[in-house]
């Protein structure tokens, strides 16, 4: 039998598709990554402060569904070994909302805004990230209390909770802040890295979320906007000062996360793509 010759548009369209099945396979370079980032970045700066404060502001509530989702687990789980593991799935919940809902959070800006900054390193630009800093960070906070003032002085949530939510956070805030500050590190690179991974990740974007964050809570790590939840659902009701709050917890704990955010993550993600960028931009 004479094999069927294939005529030169289907030797094409053949082609075409291997094609397409290495570039699916191979997935995006870091220089596509990153170009991504850094367009997410210039479009988070270009917003509007009311824009980012309301965004901010939905963030730093929803996010304490991460102490709600703990604190259920904590309370409903039978007493074993393996609780510790799966009450911290409970803490990827706030998470889950605020990243797969583009609300602002602060530690997201550690590296989306960030990226921007390296290419464009003028007085302008530094000025437009600390400008967007300070209002996502203001308006996480601004929802962190108005939300945890909620849970504390209103029957929203059940009354078996609050137990289970009193301990979370007199554990978050009580560390001492050397502790804070160090544990403040690795919570910065990890959410950094689910910055970095999500457009890699298209649809398994929802587990990426979900297994950093729990290893947030798993490893014992501090988060300044979570964490912010329990610090403020702590000083609402009068059991913190704001003197141990702020110079114990909040200040060491948004260091840390700026260290393990910009200062590790972001700088080693730019190294990797420096040389790329500026020969394209050469």
């Amino acid at each position: 039998m004479v094999a069927e010759k294939t005529s030169p548009k289907q030797q094409e369209a053949q082609d075409a598709e291997e094609e397409k099945i290495v570039e699916d396979a191979t997935g995006l370079a870091p220089k596509l990554i990153y170009e991504v980032i850094r367009r997410e970045g210039e479009e988070e700066l270009a917003r509007t402060k009311r824009s980012l404060f309301w965004s901010g502001i939905a963030a730093g509530i929803m996010i304490s569904f991460s102490v709600v989702g703990e604190a259920v687990f904590r309370t409903y789980l039978p007493v074993a070994q393996w609780s510790y593991l799966v009450e911290n799935i409970g803490y990827s919940l706030g998470f889950l909302l605020v990243i797969m809902g583009r609300m602002q959070l602060f530690t997201e800006n550690t590296i989306t805004t960030v990226l921007p900054l390296m290419v464009t390193p003028t007085p302008r630009m530094y000025w437009a990230v600390a400008r967007l800093w300070a209002i996502v960070l203001g308006a996480n906070v601004i929802g962190a209390f108005a939300i945890a003032t909620l849970y504390a002085h209103t029957p929203v949530l059940p009354g078996d909770l609050i137990p289970a939510m009193m301990s979370l956070s007199e554990h978050a805030v009580g560390m001492g802040a050397a502790d804070s500050f160090w544990r403040g590190i690795p919570a910065g690179i990890l959410v950094a890295a689910i910055v970095w991974m999500i457009p890699q990740a298209q649809t398994s974007a929802f587990f990426v979320v979900l297994l950093f964050t729990w290893m947030i809570a798993a490893g014992d790590f501090t988060h300044i906007v979570a964490g912010s939840v329990e610090m403020a659902f702590l000083m609402v009701q009068g059991e913190l000062g704001l003197g141990p709050a702020l110079f114990g917890f909040f200040l060491p704990v948004l260091a840390g996360n700026v260290v393990g955010g910009t200062v590790i993550f972001t700088l080693m993600a730019w190294g990797q793509v420096r040389d790329d960028i500026v020969k394209d931009g050469s």
